[in-house]
């Protein structure tokens, strides 16, 4: 028998959650994703020094501001990472951004137009967004100049159909997250694989986007251990962790589909989700609102580590002598 991860191919499209070269040249998935915990992780690693110098002696030459420096490398990773699978590579816009929705459309764009700069059209990129109110506002006005979004740390129904009604080309329900949660609020340990709340969370969201026809892709993400992989199979798009996607691949046992579309769809249009709805449905699911804050904390503070690490880097790199005048 095939191994559990060629199994799932078959049923999801996989993606890997890494930035790692090496590990994506090992399973082939047809996507990837990255964000600023993922990126500093892989400009920490040996084997991305090579592509760190190389970015941050660019940058010393150009005279480049740190934030500009930071895009670079986001973007240069992102590059090496299209070359290493064949569909779709997304990008994180600055987590500290969420809240500002002119500022994020504006940051999309400017690494959009770093990835075509280097040869790397629009439709092999996601720009990744908060799902806050605001970074839902941002994805529908790039969805519409072409710029297709993922929107990450999607805790509720309520934060998916929103970015259903906008547009967004795809979501990030997080599994492992809303289960730490209820983990910690119950006391328990673990849950039997089907009344786990993060794999009841995505199928409910899964279900739903099916039975009222919308088109945004549902993409599973943080996983904390195969069996959350496999209960969601059959789900549009899986991105699982390199730990996980090797478990996955040396196991030959049996792994069968879990996830199947509505034989019945309703033609119902629901009504669009208003701001006043979507902000209290985040007060009013207590583990949805502090995932979501917290998520973005972290991504922020990680975000803060990478920015000192390289602007470590860049100052101790020897910038060019000046061209004496006249």
């Amino acid at each position: 028998m095939t191994s559990k991860l060629e199994q799932l191919r078959t049923h999801s499209v996989v993606v890997a959650d890494t930035g790692d070269l090496t590990a994506i040249a090992q399973f082939r998935p047809r996507d990837c994703t990255t964000n600023p915990s993922l990126i500093l992780k892989t400009a920490q690693q040996p084997e991305s020094a090579a592509l760190v110098r190389e970015v941050v002696a660019q940058a010393a030459r150009d005279g480049d501001d740190i934030e500009v420096v930071l895009d670079k490398l986001a973007v240069r990773i992102g590059v090496e990472l299209t070359r290493l699978v064949p569909g779709d590579v997304s990008t994180e816009v600055d987590a500290q951004l969420s809240f500002d929705t002119d500022a994020m459309v504006t940051k999309a764009r400017r690494l959009i137009a770093l990835y075509e700069t280097q040869g790397v059209g629009r439709e092999r990129v996601l720009i990744k967004l908060a799902a806050t109110w605001e970074g839902i506002r941002a994805a529908e006005v790039l969805e519409r100049e072409g710029i297709r979004c993922n929107l990450t740390l999607v805790f509720s129904l309520e934060q998916a159909i929103a970015c259903a009604q906008a547009g967004a080309f795809l979501i990030s329900p997080f599994v492992g997250r809303i289960t730490d949660w209820y983990k910690k609020a119950e006391g328990r340990d673990a849950y039997p694989v089907d009344e786990d709340p993060g794999v009841r969370s995505v199928r409910t969201i899964y279900t739903h986007f099916k039975t009222h026809g919308y088109r945004t892709v549902v993409m599973g993400a943080s996983f904390r251990n195969a069996a959350q992989v496999e209960a969601l199979a059959g789900c549009d798009r899986l991105t699982v962790s390199p730990t996980l996607l090797a478990e996955l691949d040396a196991d030959h046992g049996p792994l069968h589909r879990q996830l199947n579309a509505p034989t019945q769809r309703t033609e119902d249009a629901q009504e669009p989700l208003t701001e006043a709805a979507f902000r209290w449905a985040l007060v009013d699911n207590q583990m949805a609102g502090e995932k979501l804050t917290e998520g973005i904390r972290q991504f922020h503070q990680d975000y803060l580590q990478l920015h000192t690490d390289i602007a470590a880097q860049l100052k101790a790199h020897p910038t060019p002598a000046a061209v004496p005048a006249g």
